[in-house]
């Protein structure tokens, strides 16, 4: 019994609770807004729905207490092995196990009882081998070899989850966590701006590499004349962002939003939840989600600016990133003011 009590007392040491605490809240305000996004008669029971959230929010709790136990120089210096189990990992989306959901991309492992999205673990693991390498590499970050170094990996892990799901939103989280780890690990900012000249060069041929209805998806951000009846690619993002403002200040009231409730809504217990919460909850409701989130991001960021190790200051700012972007890209979806890529709000959907 003695030696559970000074388990509990070092991860109480070690890991950072107050970050803890606040996933928690968020979580908890999770499992209420997934319980009335689906409530609406198309999705039958709700419960289901509400214990994996549940069981998704003790899940966390456990690998949180896990990677706080667990010692960081010994996963970097196995940072291979981490390598090769993301790419077994992927590898098994072309599986009989890979499935799409009806989403047009392979991004899921069916498990019977419940489905796995594969790039969310490697997100995680992605962080710690990118600290690890950067670290290697610490006294001369901004050099050729480190930085293609570091662009190996994230093009491999980049190039295996395109090649084998599809899933350009996931992948774009792969390149912001890069991005956000090399900016704050201290790389050189010419090779960013480097970075933009080459992408701006590239970027007239990789768009010819994009079918129209992914073209459209941006375009429609800065061209009224595609779909303006919205009954084709700005069908979803209308009614989303009709049921988002719809709420007004205060909302509609929980469980009783008119397009949530009737179920009208695409993917509104997933990559449109917030506008969900806009209906029912309005502005304020929408406001406390984002300052929660912040919450989040801020103390990940303050925790890694306090940490005296390099390598563990980078996981922070890779966890950070990760975060910071996806709650960017997916309430900027629900707006209208970026293209939908299929990306949920962390802790949320």
């Amino acid at each position: 019994m003695s030696r559970y009590l000074d388990e509990l007392k070092d991860f109480w040491k070690k890991g950072d609770i107050f970050l803890l605490i606040l996933c928690l809240i968020v979580s908890g305000f999770g499992c209420v807004f997934i319980a009335s996004a689906t409530s609406a008669d198309k999705f039958g029971s709700n419960l289901k729905y509400i214990i994996i959230q549940v069981a998704a929010t003790g899940l966390g709790v456990m690998m949180y207490a896990l990677v706080s136990s667990i010692d960081l120089d010994f996963l970097s210096e196995h940072r291979m092995v981490m390598v090769t189990f993301n790419c077994a990992l992927l590898l098994m989306l072309i599986s009989p196990l890979g499935t799409d959901h009806g989403s047009g991309n392979r991004s899921w492992i069916d498990l019977g009882f419940i489905s796995v999205q594969p790039a969310e673990i490697c997100k995680i693991t992605y962080v710690i081998i990118m600290a690890s390498v950067m670290s290697a590499h610490q006294n001369r970050i901004s050099s050729i070899p480190s930085v293609m170094h570091m662009c190996l990996h994230l093009g491999l892990l980049v190039g295996l989850n395109m090649v084998l799901s599809g899933d350009a939103g996931v992948s774009l989280i792969f390149v912001f966590i890069f991005i956000g780890m090399a900016f704050g690990g201290g790389v050189s900012l010419w090779w960013f701006a480097l970075a933009i000249g080459l992408i701006a060069a590239a970027f007239p041929i990789l768009w010819q590499f994009l079918g129209e209805y992914q073209q459209n998806r941006f375009l429609i951000l800065f061209d009224d004349t595609i779909d303006p009846q919205g009954i084709n690619e700005r069908y979803h993002s209308m009614m989303n962002l009709r049921s988002l403002t719809g709420g007004g200040l205060t909302g509609q009231g929980l469980f009783n939003g008119n397009r949530t409730q009737s179920g009208s809504l695409f993917a509104q217990h997933t990559d449109y939840i917030f506008s969900s919460v806009g209906e029912e909850l309005g502005f304020m409701g929408c406001l406390a989600i984002m300052i929660m989130e912040m919450a989040i991001i801020a103390r990940c960021i303050y925790v890694g600016m306090h940490c005296q190790d390099y390598m563990r200051r980078l996981v922070c700012y890779g966890a950070a990133s990760a975060l910071m972007f996806q709650v960017m890209i997916n309430t900027g979806m629900c707006i209208g003011v970026m293209p939908v890529i299929g990306l949920t709000l962390p802790l949320i959907s």
